[in-house]
């Protein structure tokens, strides 16, 4: 399996309550609206939106992605409304050694619902039927307490502590790594 065949044009998935698509122009008000919001942007590698222009240029980046077949993220699509609650993706993918990293956000407004679960649960399941792969990670800050229950209810295991793992936001932090493997699955 490669990179290409996947990325080339990115398979929509479906879940109970969600639809994983491409992202659009046409998701840039929604995406702005969790964007901004300090709360969610609070644990992950990229800045606060702080104008809907920060969001026009992510959204640009995912369709120049997308374009020429590379890793991209899924939109998060909410069935009961039709809105665009997030993106989930394979943060990185590694063919050769089958290995890949899920990534995931969604609006606040969202949270507790059992939606992050279910979605990165598809994303696991899509990664062992369709990439071919061993194993797929996930790793949150340590103190995201329900971004480890996500993992950890998408059937990962907590692997341990890697001390100062990233540098994000002007400072190393410590990351909680999670796996599952596909004999697991």
């Amino acid at each position: 399996m490669n990179i290409e065949k996947i990325y080339s044009d990115l398979p929509i998935l479906e879940t109970e309550r969600l639809i994983l698509r491409k992202v659009t122009e046409e998701d840039i008000e929604d995406m702005y609206l969790y964007g901004s919001d300090e709360e969610v942007s609070k644990y992950v590698t990229w800045n606060t939106h702080e104008t809907i222009a920060d969001t026009k240029g992510f959204v640009e980046f995912v369709l120049n992605k997308y374009e020429n077949k590379q890793v991209s993220p899924w939109g998060i699509e909410y069935k009961e409304n039709g809105k665009f609650i997030g993106t989930i993706d394979f943060v990185w993918w590694q063919p050769n050694h089958k290995i890949a990293e899920i990534g995931y956000v969604i609006s606040k407004d969202y949270w507790g619902k059992g939606l992050t679960t279910e979605v990165a649960k598809e994303l696991v399941k899509f990664g062992f039927e369709e990439m071919d792969l061993v194993r797929v990670q996930a790793r949150c800050d340590v103190e995201n307490i329900a971004s480890a229950r996500v993992m950890e209810k998408a059937g990962m295991t907590l692997e341990g502590i890697i001390r100062k793992g990233i540098f994000v936001k002007g400072e190393h932090r410590d990351l909680k790594m999670y796996s599952i493997l596909k004999e697991e699955f």
